[in-house]
């Protein structure tokens, strides 16, 4: 079986923490949203058994504190900040994409409807997109 590399993206808030895991097609492996006052726990407990090739930490609020926490846990893999900017709006799109309405959500304009869950996770997803594809240019 090939082993193919997985990236964890970190979306950093001040309550919650979006984590995702993504291998190098941006495919989804897994999401969560962790509480960012026991980040280092939550890390643990998401990766399981799991080793990133790479940490993707997004550049927004308590991204430092976020990111030493995530450092202490994952010392030897390399981090990499990148920009946050409109993240969330494209985490909404891509929740949407992954999730297609159902039932009369189907007739609703998606700029309307709002995920029922949080979206960090979804953030942190696309912040390993971006991450990828600047390393691939």
């Amino acid at each position: 079986m090939i082993m193919t590399k997985l990236y964890l993206g970190v979306d950093p808030g001040r309550s919650k923490t979006g984590l995702a895991l993504v291998d190098e097609m941006g495919r989804i492996f897994s999401l969560q949203i962790a509480d960012s006052q026991n980040i280092d726990n939550e890390i643990v407990n998401f990766l399981e058994t799991n080793c990133p090739a790479q940490i993707v930490l997004g550049n927004g609020t308590n991204s430092s504190n976020i990111g030493q926490a995530v450092q202490k846990v994952l010392p030897d893999v390399a981090l990499t900040i990148v920009d946050e900017k409109h993240s969330t709006e494209e985490a909404r799109t891509l929740y949407w994409q992954e999730n297609p309405p159902q039932g009369w959500r189907k007739l609703a304009p998606l700029g309307m409807l709002v995920p029922p869950v949080p979206l960090d996770a979804y953030a942190a997803v696309i912040l390993v997109r971006r991450f990828l594809e600047g390393k691939n240019e």
